[in-house]
């Protein structure tokens, strides 16, 4: 019976929630897999396989932090927007919202208004994970926006990287430019790139 839990484990991408244990069977093997440290608790009521951690670069963000959306550094790296490898995952949520987080992995919260978190919001498969990640043209406008925090030059890496390609959308970069109050800036910053 174990193996079934550990199939379980592999069709949710590593992870297992308490709500998804069926039979006391299962959670005493659960908590026995636990001891031996073949299965990790990340959070109350979150366990992950510890075979999957080693092999996976990213998380199922939506077990770990329900309606949040992979951004910044993160979403910069998975386009190859940036060469900066990001040290945590960070992961926007809508403001106001309490969020427990695990002490592994590390994750890194960005509290944003709710319409900024729902712009530009998509799901992609990463690693066989069904990942919330801003689109392409959301994460290079959140770059302009909080381009003093980020810096200047990451945030002209960014958007040189992003000009270059060919699958971009200029005219939804713009809307989005808008939409965030920073279509100005925006177009300055493609015209002396282009």
């Amino acid at each position: 019976m174990e193996k079934n839990i550990i199939e379980q484990f592999h069709k949710n991408g590593g992870y297992l929630t308490r709500k998804e244990i069926r039979t006391e069977k299962q959670l005493y093997q659960l908590r026995r897999m636990t001891e031996e440290k073949v299965v990790k608790r990340i959070k109350p009521g979150l366990f992950v396989l510890e075979e999957a951690t080693a092999s996976k670069t990213m998380i199922d963000v939506e077990r770990i932090v329900p309606e949040g959306v992979l951004c910044y550094y993160s979403a910069w790296f998975h386009y190859g927007l940036t060469t900066q490898i990001p040290q945590q995952y960070h992961v926007a949520v809508i403001k106001n919202r309490r969020v427990k987080l695990p002490d592994f992995p590390p994750i890194q919260l960005h509290y944003w208004q709710e319409k900024y978190v729902l712009l530009g919001k998509e799901y992609q498969i990463i690693e066989n994970l069904r990942i919330p990640i801003f689109d392409l043209e959301k994460s290079v406008c959140d770059a302009v926006k909080f381009r003093n925090k980020i810096g200047m030059d990451v945030c002209a890496e960014i958007l040189q990287n992003y000009l270059v390609r060919k699958d971009r959308d200029l005219t939804k970069l713009m809307r989005y430019a808008k939409n965030m109050r920073i279509g100005n800036i925006m177009q300055t910053y493609i015209t002396i790139q282009l």
